[in-house]
């Protein structure tokens, strides 16, 4: 697979938009995606890039901390596709100051 360009920098800011409701949903013993209508299960790996999109950490520090929850792989190229993924689906933007 080709990597395709980010649609933002490494430093870009990264939200959810408002339309979505990030949250852990006990009955499915994951993290969703609630909007008007329906909800989208997220997997593991991706709740975690995703609650990492608070509004606050850049693209280069949701890539930081996730690393250094796994030292062990490269969680780069993973990280970015998903993100490209969301981003394309509308579950995450670059914040507008």
């Amino acid at each position: 697979m080709t990597a395709r360009a980010l649609p933002f920098g490494p430093e870009a800011v990264l939200e959810i938009p408002p339309r979505f409701r990030f949250q852990w949903e006990e009955a499915q013993q994951s993290y969703v995606l609630l909007y008007p209508e329906g909800m989208i299960k997220l997997n593991n790996s991706a709740g975690e890039i995703l609650r990492r999109c608070d509004g606050t950490r850049t693209y280069a520090d949701i890539v930081s901390d996730i690393q250094r929850e796994f030292p062990e792989a490269d969680v780069e190229p993973d990280v970015r596709e998903f993100l490209e993924i969301a981003h394309e689906q509308g579950w995450v933007r670059a914040k507008h100051a």
